[in-house]
């Protein structure tokens, strides 16, 4: 009788995981392996709990009532059964689970660089750009086709860095900064910016929580205690909260990360000084900055009502799944009642600090249909009075942010905007942005402290908190959630006074014009007027 074959082990089959391919970073060269017993980070991101009748039910009234947080992670949250097959899989392939969460739809896993293939299907290697070494991989990722349903991403293989900060500083050291250029440029504090713009009066965001999500340096206390007895304000409760391994830790650099983070607490506080800030720090990587924008949003402690953002990159820079996981995370904050506020790049139409760039590329996350986009302008005063107020475009490479997105569609609320298409050649037309704009030439931008130093600094990374702690005055002007506000200002009447219009002025590429543009949107806030139209 012949003898049977031995039964063959049976190979699991693979799936790519949807826009998880990465192309090799400009400029980068690979400098060695990676030892197979290196701790690797990951996160992955779960799907959504499968649709009921109850949830459509529940998420229709939406616009008329924002979620709580417990609703939302009831209805919309990560399925606690899916969560707990991610976990086994992680454990399968030798991974211990960090952290998971139900409203973050998240798993958070860390493991030996040697499991990073049976798990994921990727190979690392070490590269090098500039002073900068990152873990990078090229090509897509896969999963076992039994766990890829279940997973909508994966980030952290690739560490690195995602985003850079949209600030513009003026000073050049500790004893010497730059001086405005022009008559009418004069640099103001954010609470004469305020004043300018007709922030409700006696109102100071008190109840409200404003989150900003930094992704590198840090502040100290001592700063912000002279800065705003400078001012003569009582300083804000500003709290950090450390996200995946990031920390309050400043450089010492007053033109480095330190400038974007004291520039975002500093405008925020001084217009809402009544409110809390929780500055959510994180590593400057895709996954960094996802754990941290998702951590914000779900904050069930601090509960802040409006997030600000002003770090980000050309939507070229992006993968497909960290793009539609950022704007999933943002259409969370939506449900929930909270406005993301997102800074729209400061380098115009081209979105690059490299001046041999012609190609328009808008900045991500600002092209989310889900956040407040916020552009730039020069505002020029004499003795604390507006004099003029046009697009911020300096002629040297720093202007304006702005564009039409290559990724995302019109969104509703922007069918009557007269979006253009794209300039690039075959130009496609997409979300506008920005929404709304500010302050934000160097020139004419906020007096600030950083590390020790008063100084000016501009750029669209001070319009996002100049909007968040507008936003958080407005909430608690109304005493309730003003839901997401994006919609609720492109359905404002033609001529609302609640927006004034910026019509002169380019970003080198796009031009300002009555009615939205892709240079300042809908224009500058009066936000006492924007109360009562609210």
């Amino acid at each position: 009788m012949k003898p049977k074959a031995p039964k063959t082990a049976k190979v699991a089959t693979r799936t790519e995981v949807v826009g998880s391919y990465k192309k090799p970073l400009a400029g980068a060269k690979m400098v060695g392996k990676i030892d197979p017993d290196e701790r690797i980070e990951v996160m992955l991101r779960v799907r959504r709990r499968p649709a009921t009748a109850e949830t459509a039910k529940k998420t229709a009234s939406v616009t008329g009532k924002p979620l709580s947080r417990d609703e939302f992670t009831q209805l919309l949250g990560a399925d606690p059964a899916d969560i707990a097959r991610v976990e086994n899989f992680a454990h399968d392939h030798g991974f211990e689970v960090l952290q998971s969460s139900l409203s973050q739809r998240m798993v958070r896993i860390a493991g030996p660089m040697s499991s990073v293939k049976a798990a994921f299907g990727a190979t690392l290697k070490r590269y090098s750009i500039g002073k900068t070494k990152f873990r990078g991989r090229t090509g897509s990722l896969s999963l076992p086709s039994d766990m890829h349903p279940l997973i909508e991403g994966v980030f952290g293989l690739d560490d690195r860095p995602q985003a850079k900060p949209h600030f513009r500083p003026q000073v050049v050291s500790k004893k010497k900064s730059l001086k405005p250029r022009a008559a009418g440029a004069n640099p103001l504090t954010p609470i004469q910016v305020a004043k300018i713009y007709n922030f409700p009066p006696r109102l100071d965001g008190t109840g409200q929580t404003i989150a900003i999500i930094e992704l590198g340096g840090g502040y100290r206390n001592t700063d912000l205690k002279k800065y705003f007895v400078s001012l003569g304000i009582t300083a804000p409760k500003v709290m950090a909260i450390s996200v995946g391994g990031g920390h309050n830790a400043p450089t010492g650099n007053p033109n480095g990360p330190d400038g974007e983070v004291m520039l975002d607490i500093e405008v925020a506080g001084a217009v809402a000084p009544g409110a809390r800030i929780a500055v959510y720090f994180a590593p400057n990587t895709d996954a960094g900055f996802l754990n941290a924008l998702t951590a914000a949003v779900h904050d069930n402690l601090r509960k802040p009502c409006v997030v600000s953002i002003s770090w980000g990159a050309a939507e070229k820079d992006w993968t497909a799944q960290a793009t539609s996981n950022f704007d999933s995370a943002c259409a969370d904050a939506t449900l929930l009642g909270v406005t993301v506020c997102v800074a729209a790049g400061d380098h115009g139409s081209s979105d690059s600090e490299d001046a041999s760039v012609t190609r328009a590329n808008a900045d991500f996350p600002a092209t989310s249909p889900h956040v407040l986009a916020c552009g730039g302008t020069r505002l020029e005063t004499a003795r604390g009075t507006l004099t003029g107020e046009s697009v911020w475009n300096n002629h040297d490479g720093w202007a304006t942010g702005g564009g039409v997105s290559e990724i995302f569609p019109v969104p509703a609320f922007q069918a009557g905007a007269s979006i253009p298409k794209n300039i690039n050649p075959g130009g496609k037309k997409g979300r506008g942005v920005p929404d709304v704009a500010g302050d934000a030439d160097g020139d004419t931008g906020y007096k600030v402290r950083v590390d020790g130093v008063n100084t000016v600094i501009g750029g669209t990374s001070a319009v996002a908190p100049l909007w968040a702690g507008l936003i958080a005055v407005l909430t608690q002007g109304k005493g309730a959630s003003l839901s997401f506000l994006t919609p609720r200002l492109y359905a404002l009447p033609a001529g609302s006074p609640a927006l004034r219009d910026i019509v002169t002025g380019d970003n080198n590429g796009y031009h300002a014009g009555p009615g939205w543009d892709p240079c300042t949107g809908l224009g500058v806030p009066n936000g006492a007027k924007l109360l009562s139209a609210l």
